[in-house]
């Protein structure tokens, strides 16, 4: 699923055996954006509604802003990291 080498920024060689696992990698990097996220559109939020905010309505943007921005930088993570390779992922990420 990975785009680098349809890009050319890949020539199919192995990671070295001390890198992360691909799917490590996705985890930490959306378990950090979801924080991000959420703070994020909670601030998008108070901004559009102003005093008019409630906290299910506020609580809501932070909930939608968590999951796409850990679902869209998880995505991201598979397409162009080198560790998301098939090459990679045949031989280092496999469900110990």
């Amino acid at each position: 699923m990975a785009l680098r080498k349809f890009f050319g920024f890949s020539e199919g060689e192995l990671m070295r055996s001390d890198s992360k696992p691909c799917t490590r990698l996705m985890r930490q990097t959306a378990g950090i954006c979801s924080v991000g996220g959420a703070l994020g559109f909670w601030t998008l939020c108070r901004l559009h509604y102003g005093p008019r905010i409630t906290v299910p309505r506020s609580l809501r943007w932070a909930a939608c802003g968590a999951v796409s921005v850990s679902s869209t930088s998880a995505l991201l993570v598979r397409l162009f990291s080198p560790e998301c390779e098939p090459q990679n992922i045949a031989v280092y990420d496999n469900g110990k």
